[in-house]
């Protein structure tokens, strides 16, 4: 019977640890990632320098990529143009614009 106390102290303790850690080391998620990747070509060539199109996405909405048209597919059609629109348009989580050259 005290095996199963213990452990029950022990299971209410880790929990109520989890729970605070969960509050105080939230981030939020800058939705504006899902949306640039959706406008990507999505072939995952490469070619950007980037090891597909959600990393590329990811340096785009990041700030690392200032210039658009590092993807070759993309530069192809309206997507690159689209998302420097999208960027201008709309804040992230912090209330910052991010501006890129197509």
């Amino acid at each position: 019977m005290i095996a199963f106390i213990i452990l029950g102290a022990l299971g209410l303790v880790l929990g109520l640890g989890l729970a605070i850690a969960s509050e105080k080391f939230y981030v939020e998620e800058d939705l504006r990632l899902e949306k640039v990747n959706q406008l990507l070509p999505g072939v995952n060539c490469g070619a950007c320098g980037y090891p597909g199109c959600g990393g590329f996405a990811d340096g785009i909405v990041s700030g690392e990529v200032k210039v658009l048209s590092a993807c070759k597919p993309g530069s192809k059609g309206t997507g690159l143009e689209e998302i420097r629109k999208y960027l201008a348009e709309t804040p992230g989580p912090e209330g910052e614009f991010i501006n890129v050259k197509v």
